[in-house]
């Protein structure tokens, strides 16, 4: 086993998974309420970039904030699961597996 093989490997494998996190900041999700009353848009770190509520929604509180809450929650579970997709393609590519490190690109 090339142990400066591998560890060269590793090196280089966590520098492309902290680029993909960066490219991960412009990747945009947009979600939206069936009705289109309320719209997000998230990166795919789940970094909120802005949010659009339909007048309507301003007349009823609590029903805006179910609509937040509603919207917001999908819109993080598609970010989620880009973002998860992207780490695992680059955490698995050329790696030699080693026991016990596969929980380090979780």
């Amino acid at each position: 086993m090339d142990l400066m093989g591998m560890m060269g490997k590793l090196r280089e494998t966590q520098q492309k998974l902290e680029e993909t996190k960066k490219r991960l900041d412009t990747v945009l999700i947009d979600e939206q309420s069936s009705d289109g009353l309320l719209k997000v848009t998230i990166t795919a770190n789940t970094t909120i970039k802005s949010i659009t509520v339909d007048d309507a929604l301003l007349e009823d509180k609590e029903q805006l904030e179910d609509y937040i809450v509603m919207v917001m929650n999908k819109a993080i579970e598609r970010a989620s699961a880009v973002n998860q997709t992207e780490l695992d393609a680059v955490s698995k590519m050329d790696l030699p597996m080693i026991p016990g490190m596969e929980d380090m690109f979780k």
